[in-house]
Order: structure tokens, then C-alpha cells, then sequence
């Protein structure tokens, strides 16, 4: 189960970095740029839970995240028409949304392994791993974060965590059982709006003035 986890987290982290090029592809940003923003995209929101809890970092012990994350950096700068495409950039979404699932559920794990902060702080550190290295991206290239628009991204991801939470609360014997359900829920809903091209709905939107 923990070699899947890992090299599904690889893939994950090759996919988060894809993304995260392209979302910036739009502002003609440099080779440096592109591979800084791409790593953090992948790496940011795990260190940024490792760093709330006081703990080693997780690349720290496994460089291959910065590595896989800077060469898929590179290669989705030279490659980005190919990738843009349609079809091609919406499969990468699926890959996307099945990572997000899965970092989203191990960060929850480790912030309840450490015994951080209890419930409340498993779920937002489980947020935090999977949409943190977005945000970071989006403040630094400039762009509306991913909490400013109407993509159904964050909510399967705070939904999953609290089920995963509450499941490790009152039913702990099921821990594994659990997360694989969690990881597949969260990886279904965003693989809905994906598809349909769901996203909030209007009477959970704000209105401008």
C-alpha cells in the first residue's frame, strides 16, 4: 500500500507541476520562472503542512519529488501546444484530481499521526497539502487563486478530509479501508466537475455590489 502511495504521489506530483505550468503558460513566463512555479506547485502545499506542524519536510528524506517536478516542468515548457490540447490537457485534470485526493488524504493522516491540532486541524492540513502549491502559484504568477474562483476543486478535497476524519474518530479499526474510500470519493466528485464542467453553485456564491 505505501510503495502504490508513493509512486501514485509521483505521478501526482508530475501532473500538479503540468498544470501548473500551463495555468501560467498565459504570462509568458521564462524557462526559470516556469520551473520554479512548476515545483511549487507540486511540492508547495505538503511543505506548507510540514512546516505548520514543526516537522521535517517530506522531500527532504525524497528529493525524486523536486526531480520529477522540475523535469516535468521542463518538458511541459517545450511541449506546452501538445499538452494544451483539448483532450490531452483534460486527461492530466483526471491525473490532477487523483493526486489532489491522494495528498489530500495523507496530509490529514500525518497532521492525525502526530496528533497536531486534532480534527479541525487534519482537515485544514489535508486542504492544505492539496491546494497549497496552487495557491502559491497563482499569488506569485499573479492570477485568481483557486479559492477566488467557482472550480469544484477545494470542496470534494474538504469534504473527503472531513469524512476521513470523522471515520478515524469513531471508527478507527477502519483507518485503511477509510482512506482508500476517502481518496476515491474525492477523486469521483472532481472527476464529475471535470466532465460536466461543474462548478459552485450560484446560491453558494456571493453577489458583487
Amino acid at each position: 500500500m505505501e510503495e502504490l502511495s508513493f509512486w501514485v504521489g509521483i505521478i501526482a506530483s508530475a501532473a500538479f507541476a503540468i498544470t501548473g505550468v500551463l495555468a501560467i503558460s498565459e504570462r509568458g513566463v521564462d524557462l526559470f520562472g516556469v520551473l520554479v512555479l512548476g515545483i511549487i506547485t507540486a511540492i508547495g502545499g505538503g511543505t506548507m503542512r510540514d512546516v505548520i506542524m514543526g516537522v521535517p519536510v517530506f522531500w527532504a528524506d525524497a528529493p525524486i519529488y523536486i526531480m520529477v517536478a522540475a523535469i516535468a516542468s521542463i518538458l511541459t515548457f517545450y511541449a506546452e501546444s501538445t499538452l494544451s490540447q483539448p483532450q490531452v490537457y483534460k486527461a492530466i485534470l483526471y491525473i490532477d484530481g487523483l493526486g489532489a485526493a491522494l495528498f489530500a488524504i495523507q496530509g490529514a493522516e500525518k497532521a492525525w499521526h502526530y496528533d497536531f491540532g486534532g480534527s479541525a486541524a487534519a482537515i485544514i492540513l489535508g486542504l492544505v497539502t492539496a491546494i497549497g502549491g496552487g495557491l502559491i502559484r497563482d499569488v506569485l504568477a499573479g492570477r485568481k487563486t483557486l479559492l477566488m474562483s467557482y472550480e469544484l476543486y477545494a470542496i470534494p478535497v474538504s469534504l473527503g478530509c472531513m469524512l476521513y476524519v470523522l471515520l478515524l474518530n469513531y471508527f478507527p479499526e477502519y483507518a485503511i479501508l477509510g482512506s482508500i474510500t476517502c481518496i476515491l470519493l474525492i477523486f469521483l466528485f472532481r472527476s464529475a466537475a471535470i466532465y460536466w464542467n461543474l462548478t459552485v453553485p450560484a446560491m453558494f456564491i456571493s453577489r458583487k455590489n
